[in-house]
This record gives structure tokens, C-alpha cells and sequence, in this order.
């Protein structure tokens, strides 16, 4: 019994980080002794768990089925445990992220507010520069990137729910310029630019509808390295901003901005906090990776 439940918590981490290697170095285990397990589980349960590519882990209906049966269960054993080791030891230190913006408004903030809240000892520092920093060499604790962006090498932790970009302006600027009914339409609009660092490229704004996948470099008056400075100028009528739904949601519900192409915008994996499987977790950083987790089974 004590084996199968550890196969079954193996087997969790593994779906949920999508990849062995990852779950293996979340673990502190090697690949072989994780892999080892989910063939074990699978044997035992005899029905296929995981489907395996040279680049990707992703679960069967049957895994699927059985990964939403464990993850309330597991979830608060976890909890507990965690609640109960930090009873004899109180975290304390610093923990640095590095973050953008807009992550930290509708990400970050609230929940790290009220770590700071229930434990003064803790300290942490925000680093809200755009660019991808190297989180090693800059001595960060953690990043809060797309999964695009993150390392095969690298421990990722899922911090947020799915999210879809949104292309906005205001009502003005479309009444004198025409609504964009097709990314392509975007050729002959004001498009307001976004580069991340100095050396990048500008942003190519991306759509997707029934399969169809395209890549538009769009043209415009600004080209800003901050996206809450182009939704400024997006309300300021200077052209259509393309950045997060969660960054201009409360514009678009007020009337503010107007947005377009939706149906073009279908949603993404969300952002995911990640940090290197082979550095020591402190106690004050472990707090900050089970709070910031999303859990899907509440959401």
C-alpha cells in the first residue's frame, strides 16, 4: 500500500510537470527511478497512463481521469504536512523573483501580500524588469515566465490559470480607422510596439482560429519596452495594443477600450513560477512555491 501511494504522488508530479526530467529534478530523484514508478503504477492499475514523445509527456483519458481523483486528496496531505514542519521552524530570509508587471498585478500580488502579512520574517524583493533574466547569474531565488520560456533543466510550477491576449482600443480610434475583422487587417493600423529588452526584437503579435496559426509584424507610431505604458497609449487613442486579457480586462468591461478579434485569441497555458531542481529550497522560499501554486481542482 505504502508503495502504490508513493507510485500514485510520482505519478502526479510527472503529468503535472509534463516531462520526467523536470518532475525527477522536483524530486530530487533520478529519471530512471521516476520512470521506473508510473510503469510500476501503470502495471498494477493495467491501463496506459502516459503518453511518451522524445519531447513531450502528456496523460491518457484513463491518466487524466486519475490525475483529477488525486489531486484534491494529495493537494491537502501536502498542505498539512506543510502547515505542520513550519509549525516547529517559522520561515524567515529573503526570496527574490523576477517578474514583469503585469504578472505581479494579477498574479503575484495578493497572494504575496498576504505571505508578508502572516509572516513578518519573510522578506521578498520584486525585480519587474521585462527582459528574461538569468536567474542564476542575477541570484534569483525564482523567475515567473510562459512555459515557452523556461529550460528542459529548470523545476516549473503552474502560478496561474490559462489566459488568452487581447487586442484593444478605444471606440474613437476605430470609428476613424476601421475594426480589424482579420489579423491581416492590422497591416494598415496604428499597432503600438512591444520590445522587452534593448537587443530584441519587436514583439510579433500571434493568432490562432480552427487551426489556422498566424505570425503578424505589425508597425506603428510607439514601440515600448512596458506594457502597461502601451495600454496607456492604447486608451490615449494612439493605435490597438495587443497585451494580456487580465491587463485590460477592467477597460474593456468599462468601456474604456474596445476589443477586437477575439475570436483569434484562443487561450494559452498560463504563467508558471521556475527555479533551478538543483539549488536548496529555504523555508521561506518553499512557503512563497505553495502559496503562489495554482490549484485547478479550486479554480
Amino acid at each position: 500500500m505504502r508503495e502504490e501511494l508513493s507510485d500514485l504522488a510520482l505519478f502526479m508530479v510527472v503529468a503535472e510537470e509534463k516531462s520526467f526530467t523536470r518532475a525527477a529534478a522536483h524530486l530530487d530523484l533520478s529519471q530512471s527511478a521516476v520512470s521506473h514508478a508510473v510503469r510500476r503504477l501503470e502495471g498494477q492499475v493495467g491501463i496506459k497512463l502516459l503518453n511518451r514523445t522524445s519531447r513531450r509527456v502528456s496523460t491518457t483519458d484513463a491518466g487524466e481521469k486519475l490525475l483529477a481523483a488525486l489531486r484534491p486528496g494529495l493537494g491537502m496531505i501536502r498542505s498539512r504536512i506543510e502547515e505542520l514542519r513550519l509549525l516547529g521552524d517559522a520561515p524567515k530570509g529573503l526570496v527574490r523573483i523576477a517578474a514583469s508587471k503585469p504578472v505581479l498585478r494579477s498574479v503575484l500580488w495578493p497572494k504575496l501580500s498576504a505571505i508578508i502579512r502572516d509572516y513578518p520574517e519573510i522578506q521578498i524583493e520584486l525585480n519587474l524588469e521585462s527582459r528574461l533574466t538569468d536567474l542564476a547569474e542575477d541570484r534569483f531565488d525564482a523567475g515567473i515566465r510562459l512555459r515557452e520560456f523556461i529550460s528542459p533543466d529548470m523545476v516549473a510550477v503552474k502560478v496561474s490559470p490559462p489566459i488568452r491576449m487581447a487586442a484593444v482600443a478605444t471606440l474613437g480610434y476605430f470609428q476613424r480607422h476601421g475594426v480589424p475583422e482579420h489579423p491581416d487587417d492590422l497591416d494598415h493600423h496604428a499597432c503600438l510596439g512591444l520590445r522587452f529588452h534593448a537587443n530584441a526584437p519587436t514583439y510579433d503579435w500571434e493568432f490562432e482560429r480552427n487551426g489556422e496559426t498566424l505570425e503578424k509584424k505589425v508597425a506603428g507610431p510607439f514601440v515600448f519596452s512596458e506594457s502597461d505604458i502601451c495600454v496607456e497609449a492604447a486608451k490615449a487613442g494612439h493605435g490597438i495594443a495587443f497585451v494580456t486579457e487580465p491587463e485590460v480586462i477592467e477597460d474593456v468591461e468599462a468601456g474604456t477600450l474596445r476589443r477586437v478579434l477575439a475570436d483569434w485569441c484562443p487561450p494559452f497555458d498560463g504563467y508558471y513560477l521556475c527555479y533551478s531542481g538543483r539549488r536548496n529550497i529555504s523555508s521561506a522560499f518553499r512557503l512563497v512555491i505553495d502559496r503562489l501554486k495554482y490549484d485547478e481542482a479550486v479554480d
